[in-house]
This record gives C-alpha cells, sequence and structure tokens, in this order.
C-alpha cells in the first residue's frame, strides 16, 4: 500500500485517500465536474466535518449539510452528497462496511469489474482509472485488465505527475470531441 497518492495538494489528504478505502473510493466518486484536487480533498474535508469516514456512519449522516457547509465539498453539493450517501450504504450493506472489500473480494479481472460496476456512480471512465490505480499503486494484478491506454490516476506518482497527468488529459479529451474530417 502507497503512504501517500498524490491527487491533491495537501498531504494530509494524500495521505488519507492511500490509507483508507472508504476515503479513496469517494473521492472517485466526487471526481466529476471538478479538479481532480478538489475532488480527492473531498473525503479529508467530509472526515473533519463528520468525525469519520465509515461506510455507516457516511450512510446514517445528513450528508447534505455537510457537503452544502461553505467552502462545499463539490460544486454540486446536494447531488454528490446523496451520490456519496449512495455509496457509502451500498458498501455498509454488501461489503460489511470494510470498503477495501470491493478489490479484496475479487478473484479475478472480471469480479473485480463487477464489483466497481456495482459503485453507486461508477461508470466506465471511473472503473479503469480506479482499476489503473489499484494496479500501479496497490500492486492488484488482476486489475491489470481494467487498465486503458490513455493517461489515468494511476498514473500519477508526484505532484509534477499530477500537473503531467492533467496535461495529457485535457490533450486527451480533446483528441475525443474533435469533429470528425469531412470529405
Amino acid at each position: 500500500m502507497p503512504d501517500r497518492l498524490y491527487f491533491t495538494e495537501s498531504d494530509e489528504a494524500n495521505a488519507l485517500i492511500a490509507s483508507d478505502p472508504m476515503a479513496l473510493l469517494v473521492g472517485f466518486a466526487l471526481d466529476q465536474q471538478v479538479t481532480v484536487q478538489k475532488a480527492f480533498m473531498g473525503p479529508l474535508v467530509i472526515q473533519e466535518r463528520l468525525g469519520s469516514l465509515d461506510a455507516a456512519t457516511l450512510a446514517d449522516a445528513d450528508l447534505d449539510a455537510v457537503f452544502r457547509t461553505k467552502p462545499a465539498v463539490h460544486r454540486y453539493p446536494g447531488a454528490m452528497a446523496k451520490r456519496v450517501h449512495d455509496l457509502a450504504a451500498h458498501i455498509r450493506d454488501n461489503y460489511d462496511g470494510d470498503a477495501a472489500r470491493v478489490w479484496t473480494d475479487a478473484t479475478d479481472g472480471a469480479s473485480l469489474r463487477a464489483n466497481l460496476e456495482g459503485l453507486p456512480g461508477f461508470g466506465e471512465m471511473k472503473i479503469k482509472s480506479m482499476g489503473s490505480v489499484l494496479f500501479h499503486h496497490y500492486g492488484l494484478e488482476i486489475a491489470h485488465d481494467l487498465v486503458p491506454w490513455h493517461p489515468t490516476l494511476g498514473g500519477v506518482a508526484s505532484p509534477e505527475g499530477l500537473a503531467d497527468y492533467q496535461a495529457k488529459k485535457k490533450l486527451h479529451k480533446a483528441e475525443w470531441t474533435r469533429p470528425a474530417p469531412t470529405a
């Protein structure tokens, strides 16, 4: 297990998402329509405001109030509070509150993919990025088949690596959205 994932500018947040599987999943859940840094800072802010990132605690809490307290945890506090609540309830109900079981219970790449697909708010891009992080940073060999050809957070191993990833991601998105040439 890494001692840090360099997804934010906060050493404390980077240590939290590396050491707490629920924090890592919450960061991925929040990684939408905000910067990577803002998304992965979210778990630390939630923990500071709520006192815990335990799945049962998150599932039982009024996360809307936690998310809306200024500064807001996310650009869309209501929607993301619900997403984190649903994720926490899923972890509580399907993995006895142990977020790491999402990958430790998986016996092969297909079961890991199925476990990740079952997480509320995890679509194909998040599955690939999470798989890449699990493979590159946690040494989870069964995640290898989930690693895509394009840049993901799995390739980020330093603060400089995050800046490089973000530049490549911007370029990659531009390539995907470029109109097809006309004849």
